[in-house]
């Protein structure tokens, strides 16, 4: 049992929980909780390894026993430990790091996301949990966004991560990765939402929390689309804007 937190891996492990130099210089993240790194492991996503402590539940020990079958290393380490090397306030007793890994881009994009400006975790996990359930191929980060892997954004994605490919890319490989989509800027001053056409294949631009979309954006972006809100509020949170946006390009492909 590891008890020291001088221990490489548990210092590994509170890096990778801070700042998005650590882990781009390490190659890796974190996905904690029993949920998370089920969803990795599903995922046949790379590990580098795992902790847990001794209050893993039931559902955690059987989690422990399929990585063991994969040969993922596994270490226990003191309850107390694992809690002050964890990110949240509950810490489920299993932490894993993983490396990092991309997921392949489809040959032809058909719907993709580009989250610019968003500056909240919380905010960023939620678009790219909703992208992942719209069936949204592919999302693109401009360096404005914050880091796609920190440890709430990861949390927030409920798993989005091992499914949708994230590319943290500038606005120049963002428009080479886009030629050829209609491209859609979220903006109140575009027409609504309900008679703009979804069907082309296309790229969606969900704007920052506070100032909206950038200036490189509204460069890219050939046309705008709002969402229409009959009630008096000024504006809806980003992740809502983009949730409802991407289910209404669903929609609209479907037919439902």
């Amino acid at each position: 049992m590891i008890v020291s937190a001088q221990n490489a891996k548990v210092k590994l492990v509170r890096a990778l929980a801070g700042r998005a130099k650590e882990r781009r210089e390490a190659r890796a993240f974190l996905a904690e909780g029993v949920r998370l790194v089920e969803e990795a492991h599903i995922a046949s996503w790379p590990f580098r390894f795992v902790l847990y402590s001794g209050d893993l539940s039931e559902r955690g020990h059987e989690l422990l026993a399929k990585l063991a079958e994969r040969k993922i290393e596994i270490d226990e380490v003191d309850s107390g430990l694992m809690k002050g090397s964890s990110d949240t306030d509950t810490p489920q007793g299993i932490v894993a790091v993983l490396a990092d890994h991309q997921l392949p881009m489809v040959d032809a994009l058909d719907f993709a996301l580009i989250a610019d400006s968003i500056r909240d975790p919380g905010n960023l996990g939620t678009l790219l949990r909703s992208a992942e359930a719209a069936g949204v191929q592919a999302a693109f980060l401009p360096p404005e966004t914050v880091d796609a892997f920190s440890p709430k954004v990861v949390r927030a994605g409920m798993g989005a991560h091992f499914r949708v490919p994230i590319r943290e890319a500038s606005w120049e490989q963002i428009r080479g990765y886009t030629k050829g989509l209609a491209v859609h800027l979220a903006d109140m001053q575009g027409p609504s939402c309900w008679n703009a056409d979804f069907r082309q294949p296309m790229v969606l631009i969900i704007g920052g929390e506070a100032a909206g979309a950038t200036e490189a954006a509204r460069g890219l972006a050939d046309r705008l689309v709002s969402i229409p809100m009959p009630g008096n509020a000024e504006s809806l949170n980003a992740a809502v804007a983009g949730s409802i946006l991407m289910f209404e390009v669903l929609r609209q492909r479907t037919g439902t």
